[in-house]
């Protein structure tokens, strides 16, 4: 098995009374791309604020590249949140400057050169001097997407990503992300659509709080019993039958 990127122990994190991560336990290779996958309210948003350091856990460990999360540590990181937080006041070209300026990118030619590459990475160079909120939902995807990578991060946590995207451009998406894991980086993705799950290398199925089951698409697949079971077979079947702790065999 690779290196981990990410290990989580026996996790739990409660919001007052509510009880929101339920003793989950993770452990995330480096260079794959990684799949937490379940319905809203599962803990997918908040299972990632936490590894993100965003959140404290209640009780267990996190450890991120080695190093327990803190937006201290945000240069090895990138976040695309669910809702593009971005300056609508601002152009693209000035949104994705400015996060790289934060990130760190602080020599202003390396950095200009830098934005101009993610801009045109992103197929958004006519549009790099329009101000985003004259940008349709998907351009503004684009541009989320533009500044949580400018700085390259070897950990990227990207939460609901393709969500409303047109399916040529959610195509588009999936095709960068692939290059990211070639090159090495480790995706963190956040879905409910089954079909954000099949391009996942691994997933973890959650549901309330909890992983009732991890492994590759094929491997929670065959778990089913049938040849042409789906991942949707897949996470009904799990929800069927219990929680499950360890990785399918």
């Amino acid at each position: 098995m690779k290196e981990s990127a990410i290990k989580i122990e026996n996790v739990e994190f409660n919001y007052g009374h509510l009880k929101v991560i339920d003793h989950v336990s993770l452990e995330i290779p480096k260079g794959i791309s990684f799949g937490l996958l379940g319905s809203n309210g599962a803990g997918k948003t908040t299972s990632i604020r936490l590894m993100l350091g965003l959140l404290k856990p209640n009780k267990g460990n996190i450890f991120c590249l080695g190093r327990e999360p803190s937006p201290a540590n945000a240069v090895n990181t990138g976040y695309m949140p669910q809702l593009p937080s971005l300056y609508n006041e601002l152009t693209v070209r000035q949104n994705i400057d400015f996060f790289a300026h934060i990130y760190g990118l602080k020599n202003a030619q390396q950095r200009r050169k830098r934005v101009d590459e993610i801009i045109q990475l992103v197929e958004l160079m006519p549009k790099r001097d329009v101000s985003v909120v004259q940008l349709s939902g998907g351009m503004k995807q684009r541009v989320s997407l533009a500044c949580a990578i400018v700085h390259q991060p070897p950990l990227l946590f990207l939460d609901e990503p393709t969500v409303g995207l047109d399916p040529e451009l959610r195509v588009h998406f999936w095709e960068y992300f692939e290059n990211l894991t070639a090159a090495g980086t480790t995706l963190v993705i956040s879905s409910h659509t089954m079909d954000d799950a099949a391009h996942c290398r691994q997933l973890a199925f959650m549901r309330e709080g909890k992983i009732i089951a991890q492994g590759t698409p094929a491997e929670l697949r065959a778990a089913v019993g049938k040849p042409d079971a789906s991942l949707e077979d897949a996470f009904l079947f799990f929800i069927r039958h219990g929680e499950v702790k360890s990785n399918v065999q």
